[in-house]
């Protein structure tokens, strides 16, 4: 039995149910904001998962490489390793407010030191993704299938504070994000992010502050979701909000099962606001050529479960088509997975969002002003990197095509 915590409280027991399943129940008396999420009000009942867990208890764990580490490193002292043995190990650090325990351990989210610096500073190849695999798998409460690690800086400042604000030295969680990639199977997918990132930032997008690594091969991102005072904001992706598993995180529309989904729990009188950001990064991913903007790349950020929900910042912006030269979009825009059209996406913009046509062209306009401008930066950054020359003008390829398909009327 798992405990479940919520903001550092006790809020209620995981269980196994049946064979396959798994039951959540609250304590008796907790309060209504010790809900652990914006689909899951607290009440007496329980809430069963017939096969796996609830989606809000399976949103961060791990998949890919980081998964199997684990597996191979649990499965013997647990006799078996499903989700529920997965959550167990990485549960007590996590992206968002909720943590998880043994049924009589007490919290403690104590993640072990490494300097940023280092990882951004020191070439260690292949290394590096063994070192952060031994010391940071059990504490990367984070999803995906792309290698990430939670890990804890020893001298940590909250960047999302304009004070700079020094985190409290009683701190113990995770203040950054780490991403990386085996070479041989997505060359240079750092490097790749970073600079769709760069995109977006341009866009007046809120993107969380990133470092890419001098060998362009690791990507350090702090957490969005940590407050300067060490504590932390909820967070929910979009396979939550459509009550769906991570493995159906493909099934869905940009039309219904993000932008709907958004407006049903958005709770803020800043949807119009929003709205257009996330229109605005709907139109980036086209563009860009990313096809794995599925339900679990977009996600709402709150400071109290009951009250205001905002976008999250953007995460998880690649281009994939450099990899996949038959990609598509991740979810159906219009009943298709092909890339959308500038004249399809102002279409997206006036109908479902209700904007007038000049805002719409604005939008795109600053998509395609945003992507020559960071053109630019990948041509530079191409000739004294040689190593990211092929991927590198693969982006530029890609992005241009992206431009004048999805962008120029």
């Amino acid at each position: 039995m798992i405990k479940v915590w919520t903001d550092a409280a006790e809020a209620g027991m995981l269980d196994r149910h049946n064979t396959r399943g798994s039951t959540f129940v609250y304590q008796p008396g907790v309060a209504s904001e010790r809900a652990v999420s914006v689909t899951m009000n607290v009440r007496t009942s329980s809430y069963d998962a017939p096969l796996g867990l609830l989606p809000i208890f399976e949103m961060n764990l791990p998949e890919g490489a980081l998964r199997e580490r684990l597996r191979l490193a649990f499965a013997k002292a647990t006799g078996t390793f499903d989700d529920f043995d997965l959550l167990s190990i990485v549960g007590r650090s996590q992206v968002g407010r909720i943590r998880y325990t043994g049924e009589k351990e007490q919290l403690n989210e104590d993640v072990p030191f490494q300097s940023v610096e280092e990882i951004l500073e020191r070439n260690r190849g292949g290394d590096l993704l063994r070192y952060l695999i031994d010391k940071f798998a059990a504490f990367s409460g984070i999803s995906g299938v792309q290698p990430k690690f939670l890990v804890r800086d020893e001298n940590a400042f909250n960047a999302l504070s304009k004070s700079k604000t020094r985190l409290s030295q009683s701190y113990r969680g995770a203040t950054h994000i780490v991403k990386l990639w085996e070479q041989n199977e997505f060359p240079q997918l750092a490097a790749n992010e970073y600079f769709c990132l760069k995109v977006a930032e341009k866009c007046g997008l809120e993107v969380p502050p990133y470092r890419l690594a001098e060998d362009g091969l690791a990507l350090v991102i702090d957490r969005f979701d940590l407050r300067p005072d060490g504590t932390y904001c909820g967070f929910e992706d979009f396979c939550v909000l459509n009550a769906r598993r991570t493995d159906e995180k493909y099934r869905g529309s940009y039309e219904s099962s993000i932008i709907k989904r958004f407006v049903e729990f958005a709770n803020s009188s800043h949807v119009g606001e929003d709205l257009e950001r996330l229109f605005t990064l709907i139109v980036i991913n086209c563009a860009l050529r990313n096809g794995d903007a599925h339900l679990k790349n977009f996600g709402i950020v709150y400071d109290d479960v009951q009250g205001e929900a905002r976008l999250a910042p953007v995460y998880d912006l690649v281009t994939t088509s450099v990899y996949l030269s038959k990609d598509s979009m991740a979810l159906t825009l219009n009943g298709t997975t092909k890339w959308a059209s500038a004249k399809e996406l102002q279409r997206l913009g006036e109908v479902r969002l209700g904007s007038t046509p000049a805002r719409v062209k604005a939008v795109l306009e600053r998509v395609d002003t945003a992507m020559i401008s960071t053109a630019g930066e990948i041509l530079l950054y191409t000739k004294e990197h040689a190593a990211f020359s092929e991927i590198g003008n693969r982006m530029l390829q890609e992005w241009a095509q992206g431009a004048k398909h999805s962008l120029r009327t």
